[in-house]
């Protein structure tokens, strides 16, 4: 039974079992989103410190990740100094390597004076998260794009079925690991690797499949609510590479970026 407190992962022991919600849309295995959720849970507690911002959390999916089997996820401290960490966590099932994340933490300071320029974004306005919650739904997204498409919470992807500009609001709101909160780090990396998707959709759907995101942040999202405005996508000989630009609900907040290859065949989960 799926329930709107349903986690992605239960732990067992030093494994992570993954629950069948977190299915992605590439047949039976874990989506990236859920896999880059669980390996930005578990980099956090191991090096979360509210005096450093998360400002580059990168994240390889290096091969398919089965829904059927449980996973490990091992961290390690590259480097702690009084700036910066570097924060590296290896995702595995049964012992054979499948996805790895990589995480620059940043300490806060003083922030200079002068206004330096950036490239204006809009977004729609946000959403009004609903309550309850459908237990069907797995993350709660708002697309926009197509003009006849109306923009509600379990309507799918096909508004950015076009060649025009493309924006979508994310709430996650399922716990990533059972018995644990879904902290504002965790929420950016569940977000992360729609980049790809809200990139590099077209006309026809998806037709690219990515082998990675980065999330580069100047600050952690404020409040339940990601939003996410495609900037470019380019792509030549079956190589593509997508970017976004990441806001919340005071505006701006960083950047996305995917790298992904044509492989036709996405479609929607089933419904739990």
């Amino acid at each position: 039974m799926v329930t709107a407190q349903t986690a992605f992962f239960t732990p067992d022991g030093d494994l992570f079992v993954p629950h069948p919600v977190a299915r992605g849309p590439w047949g039976r295995t874990i989506s990236g989103t859920f896999v880059g959720g669980l390996l930005g849970h578990a980099t956090e507690a191991a090096a979360g410190d509210p005096e450093f911002v998360p400002a580059r959390f990168t994240v390889d999916l290096c091969r398919p990740v089965g829904l059927d089997v449980p996973v490990r996820v091992h961290t390690t401290v590259l480097r702690e100094s009084r700036r910066l960490n570097l924060v590296d966590a290896v995702l595995t099932q049964d012992g054979a390597f499948a996805a790895r994340s990589t995480t620059l933490f940043l300490r806060r300071g003083e922030q200079p004076a002068d206004e330096v320029y950036t490239a204006p974004v809009s977004m729609p306005a946000m959403p009004e998260i609903p309550d309850p919650i459908p237990d069907k739904l797995a993350t709660v997204v708002w697309t926009y794009g197509r003009e006849d498409h109306i923009p509600t919470p379990g309507a799918g992807l096909t508004a950015w079925e076009h060649s025009g500009p493309k924006h979508v609001w994310i709430h996650d709101f399922r716990p990533v690991v059972a018995g644990t909160e879904l902290t504002p780090f965790v929420r950016a990396a569940l977000a992360g690797d729609i980049v790809s998707s809200l990139a590099n959709f077209g006309p026809s759907g998806l037709q690219w499949i990515n082998a990675d995101y980065t999330l580069s942040l100047s600050r952690l999202p404020d409040g339940p609510l990601i939003g996410m405005a495609a900037t470019a996508h380019f792509s030549d000989a079956g190589v593509a590479t997508g970017s976004a630009t990441v806001v919340d609900r005071l505006g701006p907040i960083g950047s996305g970026q995917a790298s992904a290859l044509a492989n036709p065949g996405f479609a929607p989960p089933p419904r739990m």
